[in-house]
């Protein structure tokens, strides 16, 4: 085998294992391609660095900073003024404390659909989960697959409109919008969602039978005392909860009513699609010719402003609604921006990784090797493409961002010999990545294991089945689908 590809792989192999360990990608992207680099002879090594890593990570960071900076912005306002814990609240009190799985899924869809950050959305929900699980009696070790249902999964990849980061990178590549081949987006999103729910309904009947329950679970939850208080201050503020108490005084805690806190959650989709399909393209944008702006033209940025501008409007309408819900504003700005420097860092090295891989001699026959899959079917080589790479990186954005910025141009042209839409390659790549990106290795997964508290062993069976899984067959439902009839 070519000396370059043993690199190449090594790097990838050390890439997965070390970050399952827990090290940081700040640090192993820079380290793992540079390994690759010593492994293919007549490579500059500092010229990759600065030259090629460098400069692909800047240019993830120029292109989507803006809707990670939003979206965490967006996420931390939902949480700080209770809006996140109001709409979880009313959704299980619709569905009832007996169908805490279904309800608890359905809290975190809508809550990631509507632009919450995944992480937000598990902190979040955790709490109610527990007491839901509890009164059901359910055992806590399935908690967080259904946390994992609703927020790693359909809302992620599939939904059309999903202001989500893997939906968005497809945008620039095939010049589409959020809402690119809905049809197909909302039939794997219910293969997903009914699979997933049907999947955790079945192992929470087997734990009955077995007389399996909640269990005796050392949790480190803040029970909150909850009043409600019809309209106390006035049209839709009527809920207040007593905080954690401070010098045996418990602090009021103003949260915003149901209507308030979901009005930013529609305004984020609906503003989406506004901007997306009605006003931006009607916009004269011959100026994007220029190299002032990119030479570039309007479809290959126009998904990208109309997240953009959707979020900034929502975030305006939720300051403006639930300002009362907000009293500490200037620090929730301030920790938001703060909390989208990690991830977008994060997601740009591997990108920058993918870059440093994608310049070596080995790579050029591995990419061969991809395309050669399944000849004449560009929908199925790039369905595997970008799962092994999300896999392999334990990142769906990442593993995404390399397979485009390597492969995009070429699947592209494929696509277009084989008279298949830019819409169902962007929908089919959306999906795509939400498969092996959640392994064990993944940050995501390791996050959620450690907010509920449990280990790979007692909960992971389950994620496997509902974040990897239930979505490979989603993914295969829509390339089949669109296969036979195209996008819709």
């Amino acid at each position: 085998m070519n000396l370059s590809i043993l690199a190449i792989l090594l790097s990838l192999a050390l890439l997965m294992y070390l970050a399952y360990r827990g090290v940081s990608v700040l640090i192993l992207a820079p380290l793992m391609a540079l390994l690759a680099v010593l492994g293919s002879p007549g490579t500059p090594l500092l010229a990759s660095y600065t030259q090629v890593f460098m400069k692909a990570l800047g240019g993830f960071i120029a292109l989507y900073f803006p809707l990670f900076l939003l979206g965490a912005l967006f996420g931390r306002l939902m949480e700080s003024s209770g809006a996140a814990r109001v709409i979880a609240l009313r959704i299980v009190d619709w569905l009832g404390a007996d169908r805490a799985v279904l309800a608890i899924v359905l809290a975190c869809a809508v809550l990631t659909y509507g632009g919450v950050s995944l992480f937000v959305v598990a902190f979040a929900v955790y709490p109610l989960a527990v007491a839901l699980f509890q009164a059901a009696d359910v055992p806590k070790r399935l908690m967080p697959a259904t946390i994992a249902l609703g927020a790693f999964t359909f809302t992620m990849t599939a939904l059309p409109g999903t202001p989500a980061i893997q939906n968005a990178i497809p945008m620039p590549f095939f010049g589409t919008t959020p809402f690119a081949a809905p049809g197909l987006g909302v039939i794997g999103g219910a293969i997903m969602l009914v699979l997933g729910v049907w999947w955790l309904g079945r192992r929470v009947r087997q734990a009955a039978a077995a007389g399996e329950g909640y269990g005796v679970q050392a949790d480190d939850v803040m029970q909150l005392e909850r009043s409600v208080r019809p309209h106390a201050l006035g049209e839709g503020y009527d809920v207040v909860e007593l905080g954690p108490q401070r010098n045996g005084d418990a602090a009021p805690v103003v949260l915003p009513g149901f209507a308030v806190a979901l009005a930013p959650i529609v305004a984020v989709v609906a503003l989406n699609w506004l901007f997306s399909t009605q006003l931006l393209p009607r916009l004269d944008s011959s100026y994007l010719d220029s190299e002032l702006y990119g030479a570039t033209r309007l479809d290959a940025v126009r998904g990208v402003w109309a997240i953009i501008a959707a979020l900034t409007l929502s975030i305006l309408l939720l300051i403006g609604l639930a300002w009362r819900s907000l009293p500490n504003l200037r620090q929730d700005l301030d920790a938001g921006a703060n909390a989208a420097v990690l991830p977008i860092f994060n997601t740009a090295s591997q990108v920058g990784y993918g870059a440093v891989i994608a310049s070596l001699v080995g790579f050029a026959l591995i990419r061969d090797a991809v395309l050669g899959i399944a000849p004449g079917q560009p929908l199925i080589s790039l369905s595997i493409a970008v799962n092994l790479l999300a896999g392999i990186t334990g990142s769906a954005s990442g593993g995404m961002s390399i397979a485009l910025q390597t492969l995009g141009s070429a699947y592209l042209q494929m696509g277009r010999d084989a008279g298949i839409s830019p819409e169902l390659l962007h929908r089919v790549t959306s999906i795509a990545t939400g498969g092996l990106d959640a392994l064990p290795h993944n940050g995501a997964v390791i996050t959620l294991l450690a907010i509920c508290k449990l280990t790979h062993r007692q909960s992971y069976v389950d994620i496997l089945v509902v974040a990897v899984i239930t979505p490979l067959a989603a993914l295969a439902a829509v390339v089949l689908l669109g296969t036979l009839l195209g996008s819709f």
